[in-house]
C-alpha cells in the first residue's frame, strides 16, 4: 500500500479571520476631528478613545488628544481620520457609531453604542456591557 501524502509539501495555514472595525466615525464626526487636529499642527495624531469608570451609570467615555500611538493602541482610520481606542476599551466600543452632534446650548461627541445598557438621567455615565464576539 502506498501513501499518497507527500511529506515534504508544505501545509497550508489557515488565513486568520479579518478584525472586525471597532468604531466607524459619522460624516459630521471625521469633520470635526479634522478640524481639531488640523487647527493643532503636526502635535495631535487623532484622538485616543475609552472608557473609564465613574458616574452614576457606572462608565463613562474619554475623549483627548492623541500625541502618539502606543504598542497597544487599536488603531481605527476612517474617512480618513485617525482614531486610537485604548485596548480596555475595545470590548465596550465595538460596534460603536461615533457621531458629532452641535447646537445651541453644547456641542459633542455622542457614541451610538449598541452595548449600552443604560444611561444616567443627566446624560454623563453610561452603563456598559462586553460585547459578544
Amino acid at each position: 500500500m502506498t501513501s499518497t501524502m507527500n511529506p515534504a509539501a508544505p501545509i497550508a495555514k489557515p488565513k486568520p479571520r479579518p478584525r472586525p472595525q471597532v468604531m466607524r466615525l459619522t460624516d459630521a464626526a471625521a469633520t470635526r476631528i479634522r478640524e481639531l487636529t488640523d487647527r493643532a499642527g503636526s502635535e495631535i495624531i487623532g484622538l485616543r478613545v475609552g472608557v473609564k469608570n465613574g458616574g452614576c451609570a457606572g462608565q463613562s467615555y474619554t475623549v483627548e488628544y492623541a500625541h502618539d500611538i502606543r504598542p497597544t493602541d487599536e488603531i481605527v482610520e476612517d474617512k480618513g481620520v485617525k482614531i486610537l481606542v485604548d485596548p480596555k476599551a475595545v470590548l465596550f466600543l465595538l460596534g460603536t457609531e461615533m457621531d458629532y452632534q452641535a447646537d445651541k446650548m453644547q456641542a459633542q461627541f455622542v457614541f451610538n453604542n449598541p452595548n449600552q445598557i443604560s444611561a444616567c438621567g443627566c446624560g454623563e455615565s453610561v452603563q456598559l456591557k462586553p460585547a459578544e464576539v
